[in-house]
This record gives C-alpha cells, structure tokens and sequence, in this order.
C-alpha cells in the first residue's frame, strides 16, 4: 500500500484512527453561520486566518454560533473531508480549539499535546492537512496558565525529574525555560514561537510557505478572556 493509498484510509493521531479521504481539490461548500447561503471554505492563509478570528470574536462575545454542527454537516463530510486550518494546541481541558474559534465538524484539523511540545511523529501528522490536502494555514496555539509548562519549568527549577513519560516534556521545554528566565507565561510564548519556527522549516511546509500558499502562525489564548491574540 502506498502512502497516498494509506491516507485514504486513515491517519493515526494521538493514539487514535481518524478516518480520512483525500481531496479532489474543490472547494467544501457549507451553509453560512446565519443560514443565508452558502460559506465557501477560505482558500489562502489569511482568508483562514480571518474565518478563525471571526469565531473566536464570537466566542469571546458569548455568542457562538455552532456552525457545522449538525446532521446535514456531518452527512456534507461524511464522503470528503477539506478543512481550512490546522490547530496545533496543548491538551489543556480549557482549549478545545473548535469551541475557541467557534467551529465545527469539518473545519479543522487539530493536533494536541501537553504544551504543545512537538516531535517527529507529531509533525508526521502535523504535514497532513498543507501537503495532502493543501490546507492553507497551520496556528500553533498556546495558552495562558499551561499546567504542562508550568510542571516542566518546577522541574528543572527544582532539578526533580518527572515521573513517567513525562520527563520528556520537561526535556522538550528546557531552552524555552532557559530563555524564559523562569517565567512561565513567557516559557509559553516562547515555546509557541520556537514550534512555529521549527515548523517553518519543515520539508514540506517549506516550499509552500514560500509560494504563498501556507502560513504556519503562532498565537496566543487566554482563558480569562477567551481571546486569541497572534504572536508571530
């Protein structure tokens, strides 16, 4: 079975199958949030980008829509998927990225780790929606108060090693937690910002972010207001 035959079928993420088709290349078209006529998928990085602020404002006004959502969705889905941007988030309970940019089924691909630390196998999975699909943006989110962080910088302040699996989090944050000079809201920031910039550099995201065609964007969510802000 060849690669593209095997993302036809499925792709693991995070330990679990996701059911996936590969796409003709058309356009998904949806029903507005308003029930007016029809959304078209946004097709360039900043047409995405605006979509997810546009959610996000929602969500942050305390009126979210919950497009996408429903039976005719999922039966419009059920075929072909062709999401319009990656979020690449920590696995934080108070992130989920479809409620915090008021999103629905079909819309996103989301990848989540605690703090969102990143490896190969996650950016195998990471490449998937831009290269097979040609999703047009990829935002790695982080996020205010990130317990994953704040357990990693305890740990090598305290210099007591994690239990588990879990130490290799640490691993994974100890440049952010040097630069950071030990402040964890500025660890986050700079966690967020160094997994954009090694994904900048990534084989296949590199020649599209060069064409124009992909943006991978670092952003920042506060849980006190709800708000998405950029960061790079």
């Amino acid at each position: 079975m060849d690669r593209r035959r095997l993302l036809r079928t499925g792709l693991v993420v995070g330990g679990g199958l996701v059911a996936t088709t590969v796409s003709t290349g058309t356009a998904v078209h949806a029903q507005a949030s308003d029930g007016t006529g029809p959304e078209e998928r946004p097709a360039t990085p900043d047409q995405a980008w605006a979509r997810l602020r546009e959610g996000n404002r929602r969500w942050v006004a305390g009126s979210p829509t919950h497009p996408h959502q429903d039976a005719a969705r999922r039966a419009e889905v059920a075929e072909k998927q062709d999401p319009f941007a990656v979020v690449f988030s920590c696995i934080d309970s108070r992130v989920p990225p479809e409620l915090v940019f008021d999103a629905g089924l079909g819309d996103l691909f989301v990848l989540r780790t605690a703090g969102q630390t990143i490896d190969p196998l996650i950016t195998g999975s990471a490449e998937y929606g831009p290269a097979e699909l040609g999703t047009p943006l990829f935002v790695v989110l982080g996020h205010q108060r990130c317990g994953a962080v704040t357990a990693a910088a305890e740990s090598l302040h305290d210099h007591k090693k994690l239990p588990g699996k879990l130490s290799t989090i640490a691993s994974s944050l100890r440049s952010a937690y040097k630069r950071s000079g030990g402040d964890i809201d500025k660890m986050i920031r700079i966690n967020t910002i160094d997994v954009v910039k090694q994904l900048k550099k990534d084989e296949l995201f590199a020649p599209r972010i060069a064409k124009g065609q992909l943006k991978v964007i670092g952003a920042y969510y506060s849980i006190d207001s709800g708000e998405v802000t950029r960061l790079v």
